[in-house]
């Protein structure tokens, strides 16, 4: 635009020249200035608008390259989201199941707690019966006791056997008749007949070698009994020899040594059911 009012200012100069009309100096110095003035307004729009187009592309970069930062943003926030909902989703299932399986677990305790009151309550009872029946014996050293959830009914050997023998006599007989009354009314519990001896070495006893033998041929004489003559299930019965290995005090005197050589007639109700809620 100001350079049509040049041009426009120029071609009334040139026809005032062609009409030859004759202006004073101060007229024709005021044009000079006004065409100097002209001029620089003109140069200094041009500097201006060469500015402002270098500012229009830089603006246009910047803002091509923000835009750019806003998709790429854009696409992070969406990934992470996407994140974040798996993440969540996948913390929920697990937690779920974490619960479930917290229940399962209580549940489980909570069977076998009482699986284990039912143990002691029968273990208590069998203690009861058993030292009832067994009360005449008591005085020869036959003791009824609960270890570890089981009864132990410990039978001196002076109240079993003659000395350095493996055949019952007749007041052993007569306390294991008693002991398989009670047996016979509880099915449900495994019998395990224990020997052991004192530590003293086997003298001119036979083919009983040492205390290893003494102790497993009385066990399974007294296993024998039980089943054959009283008919305890032989299923339910085990036979094992401890010898000189788990005293119940030193062999120091020859008191704890009767006490040492005994045979343990270990009882233990059936956990049939506790084992298989183990095992799940």
């Amino acid at each position: 635009m100001k350079r049509i009012y040049f041009l426009f200012f120029v071609a009334l100069f040139i026809s005032a020249l062609s009409s030859c009309v004759i202006l004073s100096p101060k007229k024709y110095k005021a044009l000079l200035a006004k065409q100097d003035s002209l001029n620089t307004g003109w140069t200094e729009a041009q500097l201006n608008n060469e500015s402002l187009d270098a500012r229009l592309t830089r603006l246009k970069t910047d803002t091509a390259n923000l835009n750019g930062q806003i998709a790429d943003l854009k696409e992070k926030y969406e990934a992470m989201d996407a994140n974040y909902t798996k993440l969540r989703s996948n913390s929920s299932t697990e937690i779920n199941k974490l619960s479930e399986d917290l229940k399962k677990r209580e549940q489980r305790l909570k069977e076998v707690e009482e699986i284990l009151k039912k143990r002691d309550a029968a273990t208590n009872q069998l203690k009861a019966k058993l030292q009832e029946a067994l009360l005449g014996f008591t005085k020869n050293g036959l003791t009824v006791e609960i270890k570890n959830g089981k009864v132990y009914v410990s039978l001196t050997d002076k109240l079993l056997f003659p000395s350095g023998s493996i055949i019952i006599d007749e007041k052993g007989k007569q306390a294991l008749t008693q002991l398989a009354t009670v047996l016979k009314q509880q099915p449900e519990i495994n019998i395990a007949v224990e020997g052991h001896t004192d530590s003293q070495k086997i003298n001119n006893l036979g083919q009983i070698k040492d205390n290893w033998d003494l102790s497993v041929l009385r066990s399974t004489s007294v296993v024998r009994f039980l089943t054959q003559e009283q008919k305890v299930e032989s299923v339910r019965m085990t036979a094992t020899g401890k010898g000189e290995f788990q005293p119940l005090g030193p062999n120091t005197n020859a008191e704890n040594r009767s006490k040492n050589r005994r045979i343990e007639i270990v009882l233990s109700p059936k956990l049939d059911e506790l084992y298989d809620l183990i095992k799940q």
